[in-house]
């Protein structure tokens, strides 16, 4: 993978600083590398093979054309979060988890038409007929929608996989995910529970710079997916373009 993983990376961004020892997570003992001034400081080589083994699993979702949701709701992630997911065009959610978002997804699909048919009546002119109050209203409700729900606007089906930065702060997605048997990928810090996570990244999730750097990673790896999605469908086509048409009684003469 062109992607790799340096120690040194990840030890200049800050991923290997842990909680303070007295809110640590005992579940978290095998990734953590020692105790330093009553901090915990995690083992970055196994972070470092983590982030490698998430990755193969994440680049293959994406070369199969499947989306994976990220999701990240603590406000030194969000932003993060919202430009890396787009920058390989996959959906997030960064404000509130909508409760259902996951078990209920028919019901949040069709809040996400209702967006689309508010967007409609403003092209062709219907916006206009409504009274002032009402026009008001409509602006408001869409302007809630796009907040909450504007960056799944495109998924039109489950998510493949889950992305979590904070598995304390988003346990509510995790357990949706859980309930469908949707895999979930996570940065876990030393004071949280690995056990729900299928592909656990060790790492510290409070610091912008640690975080940063591991949806570098992250997001690097789906981008990498998508793009052998398109190598090969572009392969599919390529022979059929080139296929010698059949002679007519025309071109014969």
């Amino acid at each position: 993978m062109a992607n790799n993983i340096e120690v040194k990376d990840l030890l200049e961004a800050g991923v290997h600083f842990g909680h303070m020892t007295r809110k640590w997570d005992p579940n978290m003992a095998p990734y953590i590398y020692m105790e330093r001034n009553g901090i915990h400081i995690i083992n970055l080589y196994k972070t470092a093979a983590k982030i490698e083994e998430a990755n193969e699993a994440l680049k293959k979702i994406a070369a199969s054309g499947r989306k994976v949701l990220f999701v990240a709701t603590k406000k030194q992630a969000k932003d993060i979060v919202a430009e890396k997911a787009a920058a390989c065009n996959m959906p997030y959610i960064t404000e509130r988890w909508p409760g259902g978002m996951l078990t209920n997804f028919v019901t949040i699909r069709k809040a996400v038409k209702k967006m689309a048919s508010i967007d409609r009546m403003k092209k062709d002119g219907t916006f206009l007929t409504l009274s002032k109050k009402e026009r008001l209203q409509v602006d408001r409700l869409r302007a809630k929608l796009e907040k909450n729900l504007g960056s799944i606007a495109d998924m039109s089906r489950l998510p493949a996989a889950l992305f979590v930065v904070d598995v304390k702060a988003e346990h509510i997605a995790i357990k949706e995910a859980q309930k469908l048997n949707i895999p979930v990928f996570a940065m876990v810090d030393t004071n949280s529970d690995p056990r729900p996570i299928d592909f656990v990244i060790p790492s510290n999730d409070d610091a912008s710079k640690s975080i940063d750097k591991i949806l570098s990673h992250v997001s690097n790896a789906i981008i990498e997916g998508l793009s052998d999605r398109k190598a090969e469908k572009d392969e599919e086509v390529a022979p059929k373009e080139a296929a010698p048409k059949k002679e007519t009684a025309e071109t014969k003469e």
